[in-house]
């Protein structure tokens, strides 16, 4: 019975050491690997304390390691600081490679600053680094955005579309909280739009392109960038629609719409008055049938009363008798009545 326990433990003792062993293993061939490249590392202080902080020593070991082979010193203790903090280990050693041997100044903290900035932006600080060594081009507008040239008017009323391409180079010392290429491409854009609107005519902007570099670049677009701006080159240069005669037109739509409008106000007016005027003639004639209403019921009273006589009527009859002969005979076209 004893014998038969002793077997699984043994097993087990093995397993165990087996286990022990590999971990001892990969600790001592990484440590191997730092002492051959002559970047040492502590196997207790460095590569077993990183195990039991959760960080891959293996990927710190061989940061210190590029970065030694490149004359950079840099302490495990940076390195793992700047992959807690959520940082590229590789790509910031890889930087600060490149910046050392294009004899830019880039101390490892400022790295590690633009490293950290750049996360989640698709750009890295490698690229940072590779663009103040080789200067960039960027095309204004930028396509992607939906437009392929930047519009301007020149006084002379004619559209000019423009193509610029902008030739800039990483400022490493003022990328952190810089301005980056939208706001480079926003500012050529008005600049190129503020040089067209100053011209007197688009035959000039036409002659002179490069007046727009130079009044661009005079204007010190790269002020609070992370870029300083080399050149700025016209690639294209076209003549677009007559903006100005469009807007006469229009103008003049839109002032013989208000005349329209102001003459239809007017005739309604007239109309009004017209009518009111019509109401007024409805309203005399009205009163002057009510008054010729009143002559007969006049005579009967004076009757009654005796103050008119059938003498007087008579003469009267014949007076309206003869003022309306003479009326016919004044006027002989209205004899048919």
């Amino acid at each position: 019975m004893n014998s038969n326990l002793y077997v699984p433990a043994i097993i087990v003792v093995i397993i165990i050491c087996l286990i022990l062993a590999g971990i001892v293993a990969s600790f001592f061939f990484v440590w191997l690997r730092a002492m051959l490249a002559k970047a040492p590392v502590s196997l207790f202080g460095d590569l077993v304390a990183m195990r039991l902080r959760k960080v891959p020593y293996a990927l710190i070991v061989d940061a210190r390691i590029t970065a030694v082979k490149a004359g950079i010193e840099l302490p495990v203790s940076d390195i793992e600081g700047h992959y807690l903090a959520g940082g590229n280990v590789v790509p910031t050693v890889q930087a600060l490679i490149a910046a050392k041997k294009a004899n830019i100044k880039l101390d490892w903290l400022r790295a590690c600053a633009i490293d950290l900035a750049t996360k989640g932006t698709g750009k890295s600080v490698v690229e940072a680094v590779r663009t103040s060594i080789d200067p960039k081009v960027i095309d204004c507008p930028n396509a992607e955005q939906g437009r392929v040239t930047i519009d301007g008017v020149a006084k002379d009323g004619i559209q000019v579309k423009v193509r610029a391409r902008v030739t800039v180079r990483t400022n490493l010392d003022r990328f952190i909280g810089g301005a980056k290429e939208e706001t480079i491409i926003a500012r050529v854009g008005e600049g190129i739009v503020n040089t067209i609107g100053s011209a007197e005519t688009y035959k000039a902007v036409l002659e002179s392109p490069d007046t727009i570099s130079k009044n661009v670049l005079a204007r010190g677009l790269d002020v609070g960038s992370a870029f300083e701006i080399l050149s700025i080159d016209i690639a294209d240069v076209d003549v677009g629609e007559n903006i100005g005669a469009k807007l006469q037109e229009a103008q003049a739509m839109a002032n013989k719409s208000i005349a329209q409008a102001q003459a239809e106000i007017r005739r309604a007016a007239a109309v009004a008055l017209e009518q009111e005027m019509k109401a007024r003639v409805q309203e005399m004639q009205a009163k002057v049938v009510e008054a010729q209403a009143q002559v007969p019921l006049a005579m009967a009273e004076a009757f009654r009363q005796g103050n008119l006589g059938v003498m007087d009527y008579y003469r009267m009859q014949n007076v309206q008798a003869d003022t309306d002969m003479r009326s016919t005979i004044a006027k002989p076209g209205d004899s048919k009545k």
